[in-house]
């Protein structure tokens, strides 16, 4: 991740953390859309999980530039989710709802360079969880 990337992705997110109610209910249609089997694995109050999902995105996204503080962080994000019974192949069903969230909610700021710039992000972030997930 360079520091392009990064900032593309902060940037877009000030933007959709504008909006957080609002794009966490978009994400969770967004991905009940997509894989309607997911929906037992999110258990109580859906718009108290949205506004952590928008926080723990936030989080996120503010700390990219702070790897030694964001990587410990997703690895026990990725090793709680383990247990609520994620399994590899969600993270890109889960993906391709941000994404599609992203796009609905940036609107034409939603360009190639912001969306490439989000995969980027993602995928590693992803990735980080996944490899603690197996820990």
């Amino acid at each position: 991740m360079d520091s392009s990337t990064i900032q593309l992705v902060q940037h877009s997110w000030q933007k959709v953390a504008a909006i957080g109610p609002q794009a966490a209910a978009l994400f969770y249609s967004n991905l009940f859309d997509t894989d309607p089997t997911l929906k037992p694995l999110f258990k109580g109050d859906l718009q108290a999980q949205g506004k952590k999902l928008i926080d723990m995105i936030g989080v996120a996204v503010n700390k990219l530039t702070e790897l030694d503080v964001l990587v410990p962080v997703l690895q026990n994000l990725g090793k709680r989710h383990a247990g609520y019974g994620v399994q590899d192949a969600h993270y890109d069903t889960v993906g391709a709802a941000l994404l599609k969230t992203l796009g609905q909610g940036l609107g034409q700021d939603f360009t190639a360079e912001v969306k490439e710039a989000w995969v980027n992000v993602y995928g590693v972030m992803a990735e980080v969880m996944k490899t603690a997930a197996k820990h």
